[in-house]
C-alpha cells in the first residue's frame, strides 16, 4: 500500500522522525556472547508452549466452533493499540515482545520457532513495546531505551524508536527512526489495517508507512482539545474519535475524512470509550467500554446494531475477524469473549487468565486468537464442531 484514500489532498510531507542512529549499510548480524546464548536456552526452557488444554464454547451460535488453548507465554503483544500485526501473514507464527528480545512462535505445530536478540547501536536497555509484522520476514519494531553515555552523568531516555528487523538474518534492517520529535506527541499506534503509523497531537494526526516511507497529515481544525483514542476505517473514508479532553460526554465522535468534518455521533455510551475497531470491509464499527457493553454500529448511517453484554467490569478491547462475522473482547474480568456479529450471541468465554486482558486479535486467517495482559500472552486455536 503505497498511499491511502483518506490522505488524499493531503500535502505529502515528511514526518516529525528523523534517523537518531544510522547503523553502516551492510548488514551487521548480532552475535550472541555465550551469556547471551545460555540466556536464550534458559529462557526457552521456562517458557514452553503448554499442550492443548480446556476447551471452552457457548453453544448458540451457527456454526458452531470450539477454542483449543494453547496455553500462555511470558510476554506481550501491543498493549494499547491492535495485536493483529503480530501475526504473520500467513498466520502461522506470532512475535511476542520480551524485553529487548522477540520470540517468534510456532501456532501450527507449538513451541517456539526462534528468539531474536534486538540490538541498536547507541541505546542500553532496549524495551520493545511491539513487534508488527511487515512482510513474512520483516518486523516493525517499536522501542525505547537509554541513550548510552560515555561519563558517569545519568542516561537520557531515548525518543520512541521505530525501526524493521530481518527475522531470517536476525539483522537491522535500514535505519532507525525517532518519532515524535519536539514532544507534545501521544505515544505512536500502529494500524495493521492500513499499515501506518499514527501520531498525533493537538488537532494534528500525522500517518507514516514505514515501509514505503511515505506520510501525511490529517488536521482537524474543529478539534479544539485533544482525543486520546481514534481509529480509522480500512478504507480511508472516516475516523472516529473518542477520550476527548474536556468533553461532556463520553460518546465517540465521526470524522469524514474527504473534508475533516465532525458528522456524527456514536450516543449511548455509560462510560469511557476504551477500544473501537471496524471491520476490514468498513461496513461495521464495533466499541468496548468502561460500561462492560461491547456495541456493534453500522456505517455509514450510523445506527446501533447490537449491543453485547455479558463481561463483568470494563471492556478494554474489540476487535472483528478478519471475515467480519465474529468479534473478540478483552475483559478487566480477565476474560476474551468471542460473538457473532449476525446474532450478537456469545459464541465462546474464555477465562484462562490470572490478569485482566488488555488486547486481543484474530490471525489473518481466523484459525486463532492472541490475547495480552501486561506480562503474559495466551493463545486459542479455533475447531470446527
Amino acid at each position: 500500500m503505497s498511499w491511502w484514500p483518506g490522505l488524499q489532498g493531503e500535502k505529502l510531507f515528511k514526518p516529525n522522525y528523523r534517523a537518531v542512529i544510522k547503523q553502516p549499510e551492510k548488514r551487521r548480524r548480532v552475535h550472541a556472547s555465550l551469556v547471551s546464548l545460555v540466556a536464550s536456552i534458559l529462557f526457552l526452557a521456562s517458557n514452553p508452549v503448554p499442550s492443548r488444554a480446556q476447551i471452552e464454547t457457548v453453544e448458540n451460535s451457527t456454526p458452531s466452533y470450539s477454542w483449543i488453548s494453547h496455553g500462555r507465554v511470558d510476554g506481550h503483544l501491543a498493549l494499547n493499540y491492535s495485536p493483529a500485526g503480530a501475526f504473520s501473514p500467513d498466520g502461522t507464527t506470532l512475535a511476542i515482545a520480551n524485553e529487548g528480545k522477540v520470540v517468534l512462535l510456532n501456532l501450527r505445530e507449538g513451541g517456539i520457532r526462534k528468539v531474536l536478540k534486538l540490538h541498536v547501536e547507541g541505546i542500553t536497555d532496549l524495551d520493545v513495546q511491539s513487534a508488527n509484522f511487515l512482510t513474512p520476514d520483516r518486523l516493525l519494531i517499536l522501542a525505547n531505551g537509554l541513550v548510552a553515555e560515555k561519563n558517569n552523568k545519568m542516561p537520557p531516555r531515548s525518543p520512541e524508536l521505530a525501526f524493521q528487523w530481518d527475522t531470517m538474518q536476525d539483522a537491522l534492517s535500514g535505519k532507525v527512526d525517532g518519532l515524535g520529535n519536539g514532544g507534545g506527541y501521544q505515544p505512536p499506534r500502529y494500524f495493521p489495517d492500513i499499515r501506518y503509523v499514527g501520531l498525533n497531537k493537538d488537532n494534528n494526526f500525522d500517518l507514516w508507512n514505514p515501509l514505503t516511507r511515505h506520510g501525511g497529515r490529517i488536521n482537524l481544525p474543529s478539534l479544539t482539545q485533544p482525543a486520546n483514542l481514534y481509529a480509522y476505517s480500512p478504507d480511508g473514508h472516516w475516523m472516529i474519535l473518542a477520550q476527548v479532553q474536556g468533553s461532556s460526554t463520553a460518546d465517540p465522535t465521526v470524522v469524514r475524512l474527504t473534508d475533516h468534518e465532525f458528522v456524527d455521533a456514536l450516543r449511548g455510551h455509560q462510560g469511557t470509550v476504551l477500544s473501537i475497531a471496524f471491520s476490514r470491509d468498513s461496513s461495521r464499527v464495533a466499541t468496548a467500554c468502561e460500561d462492560g457493553k461491547v456495541r456493534i454500529w453500522s456505517v455509514p448511517d450510523w445506527k446501533l446494531l447490537q449491543t453485547l453484554s455479558g463481561h463483568s467490569g470494563a471492556v478494554h478491547w474489540v476487535e472483528f475477524s478478519p471475515d467480519g462475522n465474529w468479534l473478540v473482547s478483552a475483559g478487566e474480568d480477565k476474560t476474551v469473549r468471542v460473538w457473532s456479529v449476525a446474532d450478537g450471541k456469545a459464541a465462546a468465554n474464555l477465562r484462562e487468565s490470572e490478569a485482566p486482558i488488555l488486547t486481543a486479535a484474530f490471525s489473518p486467517t481466523g484459525e486463532f486468537i492472541a490475547a495480552t495482559s501486561e506480562k503474559g500472552v495466551l493463545m486459542w486455536e479455533r475447531n470446527k464442531n
